[in-house]
């Protein structure tokens, strides 16, 4: 039997964009599995909790045999080789975005030979959207529906730091 070809997509998703969905989409052809992995990361404080983020990608891939959706706390390598990804995916919006994703790629390829770093460009009408940009419009009481995929409801009751 052939080695299933897993790719491990990593970020905090706090919310998941239009962007997100897209990107994985997108990739669906190209895997038999997407792991959709929200990682703890210290420098950064959670403004939707944990299980509301998995429950709302869950949603969104519902019924998608190929996408699973998973939390992580250690470096994102060591998690790939824990859940038997060979590529991380990585969406790109800019070329800022590319310089740093291309270092943490760099820095995982030193770390893991055998795991490849696979950039998926943004469609250019999500290029502009980010998840600090729309925490804001939900914070501040804006429509944020423009930016989130169709199954995502949020307002910003629903915040609650992690």
């Amino acid at each position: 039997m052939k080695d299933q070809r897993i790719a491990l997509f990593p970020g905090s998703f706090d919310p998941f964009t239009v962007g997100h969905e897209s990107v994985v989409r997108r990739a669906m052809p190209l895997f038999d599995k997407i792991i959709i992995a929200i990682g703890y990361n210290i420098n950064k404080r959670g403004y939707f909790p944990l299980e509301k983020r998995i429950g709302w990608i869950n949603n969104v891939f519902e019924g998608e045999d190929k996408i699973k959706v998973t939390s992580y706390s250690m470096l994102t390598i060591d998690y790939c080789k824990e859940v038997g990804a060979q590529f991380i995916l990585r969406g790109l919006r800019t070329s800022a975005d590319f310089e740093y994703e291309r270092a943490i790629g760099q820095t995982n390829r030193l770390l893991e030979q055998g795991i490849e770093t696979v950039f998926l460009l943004t469609e250019s009408h999500h290029t502009f959207i980010t998840s600090t940009i729309v925490r804001d419009v939900i914070r501040y009481g804006g429509d944020a529906s423009a930016f989130l995929p169709e199954k995502i409801n949020i307002d910003s009751s629903e915040a609650k730091h992690d």
